[in-house]
């Protein structure tokens, strides 16, 4: 078989999301002053995306043999 396999599919396309989530379009739209729960929106949001990204990538590697 030639190529990546689909586990390999998914965790490319999940480095592309988090390049995404992470680059300056997205990250100024959270950069208000405001908070949620006392942190800053741009704090909350970054470590939710990052917590999330984790997530997802622990569902596509999991071994479904």
């Amino acid at each position: 078989m030639s190529g990546f396999d689909l586990k390999g599919q998914r965790l490319v396309a999940l480095g592309m999301l988090g390049a995404l989530l992470f680059n300056y379009p997205v990250l100024a739209l959270f950069n208000v002053p405001d908070t949620i729960f006392g942190l800053p929106v741009l704090y909350a949001y970054i470590f939710i995306a990052w917590a999330m990204l984790i997530a997802l990538m622990a569902i596509a590697t999991e071994s479904r043999d």
